[in-house]
């Protein structure tokens, strides 16, 4: 399975952003108020400077305490973002996030971001492919 599939089936496909240099409390609202992982940091909507999630505000609160709210997002962001492209495969990206040990990948073309995924998002389309398999080698057994 490719990327662009998964983006297909997913049932919202919109990636939410917030401006470099919103508060880190706008986010966590905006993540709460979505019930969300992670927001993208982006001036144009189409533009990946970072990725801010749920873990990173823990961090920071842990580190800095809840001053932190009041930071703005640039500070505890992941600059250095891995992406994939819509033909990457389900299985590439997975090995990625695995290795990487993170959530969501920005999906780029062209320099323009066009989609968001998650391990979630991978992890069910890596199932559904299994039980098709599943039922397709169960009907060449039985005969059908």
């Amino acid at each position: 399975m490719l990327v662009y599939q998964i983006l297909k089936s997913k049932s919202d496909d919109a990636v939410v952003t917030v401006k470099s240099g919103s508060l880190v409390s706008e986010a966590a609202k905006i993540l709460s108020d979505r019930k969300i992982g992670t927001v993208v940091i982006s001036q144009t909507g189409k533009d990946a400077k970072g990725i801010l999630s749920e873990r990173d505000i823990v961090r920071a609160i842990a580190n800095r305490g809840a001053s932190c709210l009041m930071d703005k997002v640039d500070a505890y962001m992941t600059s250095k973002l891995v992406t994939c492209s819509r033909d990457e495969s389900a299985d590439n990206v997975l090995k990625m996030m695995t290795e990487g040990r993170f959530r969501h990948m920005p999906v780029v073309e062209s320099g323009d971001m066009v989609g968001l995924i998650t391990i979630g998002d991978v992890v069910k389309a890596r199932l559904s492919e299994l039980a098709m398999e599943k039922d397709a080698l169960e009907g060449m057994i039985m005969g059908h």
